[in-house]
């Protein structure tokens, strides 16, 4: 197979990149010469932000096309109708964020969509964004197009930082603020699971949207985190925090506690997806012991700082912020002992 791959310098793109290679694909990278991409390709620049950019993609032919943009959805509506006439297939790696928010828990792929133009030059709204990005690609592509709807991705080259700051945090050890239920269902995807399935559904000629994630409770978040104590070898203690109390510290879910969500609509929308569809067309997913542990080792052979996307925050809460509101609930433990024993 000829595999294109837009990007393929960072995070998914990346992990598609390496698994198209180990699978013997050729593979061709466009990106904009920021980072170099895996040994093996053959690369071609230019920069999708403006359409003059996309000169090196004006002949050449591949079996398929794979996208992860997440900026203005006229970049996937140029590059995509470029290439229908001389690519099998386009990938788009889209995102849950397209469904109406709140996206009700147990929702398929036919749940109701929000808006979004393949037209619009701005890329400032996430989910309106991929969404276009999706109209984008079927426009150009019909059922030749793929949409693969991730939720939370994990893994090695993380460039969002959320189990990276969790990683490192843990290894400093001491007392941490394990946000609770220790039974919180988790529903994620490995970058890895995630860019094999991918191409085995290339492969097989699907189209259409699947949602991509692990099956409800894959993981939770105390198998998430004790697995992140026991790669790192650290003393580290996890302080499991009722979620109201987390919340009563004003610690903002998600960003300053990255992957936690307290309960309510967001929780069901984040985790709550149906995946059968994706399941039956073959998606596995690895134990979340692996996902840490290859995470870790990929974080420490770089020195223990994990690349940040410029677009987006800088996730984990403030060492100062958690040490306060673990010795608030040290001291609401002992007077709880207290009227216990006056009782």
């Amino acid at each position: 197979m000829k595999l294109l791959m837009l990007g393929g310098t960072e995070f998914v793109g990346r992990a598609v990149t390496e698994a198209a290679l180990a699978r013997g694909w050729q593979v061709t990278v466009f990106h904009r010469g920021h980072h170099a991409p895996p040994e093996g390709t053959a690369a071609l620049h230019g920069d999708r932000g403006d359409r003059a950019g996309l000169a090196a993609l004006e002949t050449g032919e591949w079996d398929a096309v794979v996208d992860t943009w997440s900026g203005a959805p006229s970049a996937v509506r140029d590059a995509a109708r470029l290439l229908a006439g001389r690519a099998g297939a386009y990938a788009y790696v889209s995102s849950r964020s397209v469904y109406a928010y709140p996206a009700a828990f147990g929702l398929d792929e036919d749940g109701p969509l929000g808006e979004g133009s393949a037209d619009s030059t701005d890329g400032d709204d996430y989910a309106a964004a991929k969404r276009g990005g999706e109209l984008a690609a079927v426009d150009a592509f019909g059922d030749r197009a793929l949409l693969v709807r991730a939720g939370l991705i994990l893994g090695p080259y993380e460039n969002i930082g959320r189990l990276p700051w969790w990683l490192n945090r843990i290894a400093r050890g001491g007392p941490v603020l394990a946000p609770g239920p220790r039974e919180l269902a988790l529903q994620y995807v490995d970058v890895r699971d995630l860019a094999e399935w991918t191409l085995d559904a290339l492969e097989a000629g699907r189209g259409g949207a699947y949602n991509m994630v692990s099956e409800i409770g894959h993981a939770t978040m105390g198998e998430l985190l004790e697995s992140c104590v026991k790669v790192t070898g650290s003393d580290a203690e996890l302080r499991w925090t009722a979620p109201e109390d987390v919340l009563a510290a004003g610690i903002e879910p998600w960003t300053e506690l990255p992957v936690w969500l307290a309960p309510g609509e967001a929780r069901e929308a984040i985790y709550g997806a149906d995946v059968s569809r994706a399941v039956t067309a073959g998606l596995r997913c690895r134990p979340v012991s692996e996902t840490v542990a290859d995470t870790w080792a990929w974080l420490q052979g770089i020195g223990g700082v994990a690349p940040q996307r410029p677009d987006r925050p800088v996730v984990g809460l403030a060492p100062e912020k958690e040490a306060a509101v673990l010795e608030r609930a040290g001291e609401r433990v002992v007077e709880r002992a207290v009227e216990r024993a006056v009782e």
